[in-house]
């Protein structure tokens, strides 16, 4: 049981973006260890929606969690910005940077919410945060996210049925720089489309086009809304405007890997 193995861990920083991984393994480290022994840490940063940024510290408060804000600024680090496929990677070292200095003022663990569902993507900055210690107590319990969800639910959490929300710097292929400008547009055209009744999408940044990504089940809502959505992007800055018709894929970026 999570909550159990969670006593035995002392002191602890969790990485808390408001997702449902972390919630639940903030939520539960909590409930194990007492609020002065869990410090939820947020990594604000133009790689992040300014609205996921205040969600996230709406929810510590209703939840009543140990909560701090920082700032990261991979973007600054042309490593990073120029989004080879060991982008994440750099993001990762940088989060580290952050939360390390917190773990060794408070003789903590830096606790990340990574589930065994993640394992089998491409994502380098896993390995990283592992190098460098950090511990992932959903994936030491064989916890994976329809579990952490039901859980959540059990909870009484208000992310147990909340959409995954990935980096913005995700929506664009790898080789085509990270730049404020290409994750502002797709921050405003996400926000748009959002607006327009569309809870879970991604909008690709392709160049001028902007790629629309909704579950299968919202394509063909997508098409009847179609001249609004066009309208958002075209706001947003992109010239162009495309549907998906394969409908919305976690990870569909890294298919260029093989």
């Amino acid at each position: 049981m999570l909550l159990e193995h969670m006593k035995t861990m002392g002191p602890m920083v969790v990485a808390f973006s408001g997702g449902v991984d972390s919630t639940y393994l903030a939520k539960v480290a909590t409930q194990a260890l007492g609020r002065d022994e869990v410090l939820c840490v947020t990594a604000s940063s133009a790689s992040m929606a300014a609205s996921e940024a205040s969600e996230a510290s709406l929810l510590a408060k209703e939840l009543d969690l140990n909560h701090l804000i920082v700032e990261t600024h991979e973007l600054e680090d042309p490593r990073y910005s120029a989004n080879n496929s060991d982008r994440c990677a750099w993001c990762k070292t940088h989060l580290m940077d952050a939360l390390e200095p917190l773990a060794q003022e408070r003789d903590a663990s830096v606790i990340l919410g990574v589930n065994v569902d993640d394992l089998g993507d491409h994502r380098p900055g896993q390995k990283v945060a592992q190098d460098r210690g950090a511990r992932f107590p959903l994936v030491e319990m064989g916890l994976d996210k329809s579990s952490i969800r039901q859980a959540s639910k059990l909870l009484g959490l208000p992310t147990a049925d909340k959409p995954a929300s990935p980096c913005l710097a995700s929506r664009l292929p790898y080789g085509t720089p990270v730049t404020l400008s290409s994750l502002s547009a797709v921050e405003r055209a996400e926000a748009g489309i959002r607006a327009l009744g569309f809870e879970e999408l991604r909008v690709r940044h392709h160049g001028d086009v902007a790629l629309v990504e909704v579950p299968p089940s919202d394509v063909e809502r997508a098409t009847v809304a179609r001249e609004a959505i066009v309208a958002v992007c075209r706001d947003a800055g992109f010239l162009f405007c495309a549907l998906d018709l394969e409908g919305l894929g976690s990870g569909r970026l890294n298919r260029v890997l093989g």
